[in-house]
């Protein structure tokens, strides 16, 4: 790599942001999506050009190139990659200007299928049916909505079974090592209801001990790996329930027990606000583009447009 600024390339810069993020010891799972993002896109497709030429239509080029060979979450996921790649040449006074960031990756929806969350009809048996060492990861899952990741890395400390509260500030990655939560807004406390506390307490006295004292750990009490729960408990779990397409496939991926609790809270009423709170959503906009359909009473709007009196004689 050459000091020269008018040398430095995509890939130069892009090698040095990896470092940057390898001193600011980002997640092992995170790192790899980014080293990925890097070696397989962005410097295969525009390494080799010249930060200083860098413009808005080769950025453009880059994303319709993305839009043909990969997927459009892909694009999204380079795109922001290589803004913040540009971000830290900035930082660094090789270039004035994130030209990236002119480019824009619209979002349509038009063509996206309608999201499908368990019935609660299906939930029943998801709960009823769950063998009894695996009931408790189900129910907990279904009535907390926490992440897979924050579940897989639930110590018992964390559950005060005299407040009531499971208090969420740790996660598993898919490499199984333990880290903080992934923003500000997933460290939350969640309240716990008296039937899943008395299933907690129980599995308490049965659980797998290991060194971390995790709630729903593997069979030596070490972090659990999520293929396996969702291999090895889920779909096995929904096959038995007929939670099947016409093919005999499981509909639901382990991230539907996250779908399944924000609709439960939503039939009690809860406010929006207190959902985002407890679902660990940075934002309410999160909240309202998941889950904003189920907030909708049809009925009630009828009735409201009935009350509507403008053109009533």
């Amino acid at each position: 790599m050459t000091d020269t600024v008018k040398d430095w390339t995509i890939s130069d810069c892009a090698q040095m942001w990896l470092r940057r993020c390898e001193v600011e010891q980002l997640e092992r799972a995170t790192m790899h999506s980014y080293r990925g993002h890097v070696r397989n896109h962005i410097e295969p497709k525009m390494g080799g050009l010249l930060l200083a030429d860098l413009t808005v239509a080769h950025v453009r080029d880059f994303l319709d190139t993305m839009l043909i060979e990969s997927t459009r979450a892909m694009a999204k996921k380079c795109l922001t990659t290589l803004r913040s790649i540009i971000n830290a040449a900035i930082e660094r006074g090789l270039v004035a200007h994130n030209v990236a960031r002119e480019a824009k990756l619209r979002r349509s929806r038009r063509h996206d299928p309608d999201r499908v969350f368990p019935t609660k009809d299906e939930i029943r048996a998801l709960i009823a049916n769950a063998p009894a060492k695996h009931q408790p990861l189900i129910m907990t899952a279904i009535f907390t909505g926490m992440r897979m990741s924050e579940l897989r890395g639930l110590a018992w400390e964390a559950v005060d079974f005299e407040r009531s509260i499971i208090t969420v500030r740790k996660r598993a990655d898919r490499y199984c090592d333990m880290g903080s939560t992934k923003s500000k807004a997933g460290r939350r406390d969640i309240p716990m209801g008296p039937q899943l506390a008395r299933v907690l307490k129980a599995w308490k006295l049965s659980c797998p001990v290991g060194e971390l004292d995790l709630v729903f750990p593997n069979g030596v009490g070490k972090v659990e790996t999520h293929s396996n729960i969702y291999n090895r408990v889920f779909k096995p779990l929904m096959t038995e329930c007929g939670i099947v397409d016409s093919k005999g496939t499981p509909r639901f991926s382990m991230h539907a027990l996250r779908h399944a609790a924000a609709s439960l809270f939503i039939e009690q009423g809860w406010p929006p606000k207190k959902i985002q709170t407890m679902l660990g959503h940075s934002s309410i906009t999160m909240t309202y583009d998941v889950y904003g359909h189920l907030f909708h009473d049809p009925a009630k709007d009828v009735d409201l447009m009935g009350e509507m009196a403008l053109l009533r004689k």
